[in-house]
Formats: C-alpha cells, structure tokens, sequence
C-alpha cells in the first residue's frame, strides 16, 4: 500500500479477544532471525494458533469464516511488549490491512502507521457492539473511513479516532518516511552539498 492514498478501508472482520496482547504473541521471537518479513504471514499468533506439534488449537484465525477476513479487532494495549517491527509485517503479510482496538502501543502504532496498516482507535461499548456483530456474522463488511472518521457495519455507523498526523499521513499519502525521502533526493543533495564532511 505503500505510495498510495488511504481514506477508505473496507473487508471483513476477525476479532481476537485480548488486552494487553503484546508483540511476543502476535510474533514469536524466534521467527525475528528471519532475513526477510516475506514469511512471516504463517507465524502471526503461531504459538495461540498452534502446539509444539503444529496442530491447530481451534483459533479463531483458523476458523473458515474468517478465512478472509482483512481487519483484525482486538481490545485494549494492542501490540505492547517489545519494539519488534515483525509484528505489523506478520499482520500485513498474513492479508490484515487495519487493526481496530481500544489503544495501541505507541511503537506498534508508529511501526504500523509506516507500512500503511490503519490503527483504529474504538471506545469499549462501541468494539464490544462491533464485535457481537461480527461474531455473529461473520460475512459481514466493514467499512473504515479516514476522511469521515466513522466505521459502517451492518447499517450501524459507529464513530472511531487516530492521531490527527497519522490521519493526515495516509490521506496525503505520506505515512512511508521511505517514499519522502526517495521523493525528496533533490532537497537531499542540496544539504548534503553543503555538509563539509560529506
């Protein structure tokens, strides 16, 4: 998504029950040795999702009505925990595109923001509502928009919150510190030009 303008974000819905649900379980550290995130799908919630044998314990990742769901709900101090940036990877890379909780983790937020995933903010009653929706229809869409700062399922308009800057970065397409800097080589070289030790 990088690049691109987000104002809306639509899809279907998964919710993981949890506060405090910090990077370690989202990624176990053992997969942090990887050379690149491009596996890392698979691994989100391995060790909740899997025994030490690889069978699966019934998470609700796993269940055929979320197979496609692309927006992850959880609860409160979403991606606490260590500063791991393969936590929003796994979250991308295994077909998540927004994250709707009651607060994040000021790193996972920032990290998250930076690879164009939305963190969307939701108070308790509201999410709690959402998710009872969602639990109870799994083929439901959700709908997530920027511009208006409100979520639609269902019929239902529920009101939701980001950082004014994140929000202003992915409606101006800015939110990849990457792309500004390719975008701004010029500007690049003219203070590097005039940097007496480069």
């Amino acid at each position: 998504m990088s690049g691109m303008t987000i104002d809306k974000l639509s899809g279907r819905a998964v919710y993981v029950e949890g506060n405090d649900i910090d990077t370690d379980r989202i990624i176990p550290a053992r997969y942090l040795t990887c050379v690149t995130f491009d596996e890392l799908g698979p691994a989100l919630f391995y060790d909740v999702r899997f025994d030490e044998q690889g069978n699966s314990k019934g998470h609700v990742l796993d269940s055929p009505e979320y197979s496609t769901a692309e927006i992850l709900i959880s609860d409160n101090n979403f991606g606490c925990g260590s500063s791991r940036e393969h936590a929003p990877q796994a979250i991308m890379r295994f077909g998540l595109k927004a994250v709707i909780a009651g607060s994040f983790a000021e790193i996972f937020h920032g990290n998250c923001t930076t690879l164009g995933i939305p963190c969307v903010v939701m108070n308790d009653s509201n999410r709690s509502e959402l998710s009872d929706l969602i639990m109870h229809d799994p083929t439901l869409d959700i709908m997530i928009d920027i511009v208006k700062l409100h979520l639609i399922c269902a019929n239902k308009v529920f009101p939701i919150t980001m950082k004014d800057s994140v929000r202003e970065a992915f409606l101006n397409a800015t939110y990849d510190p990457l792309d500004t800097l390719l975008a701004s080589q010029n500007e690049v070289k003219e203070v590097a030009g005039k940097l007496g030790y480069l």
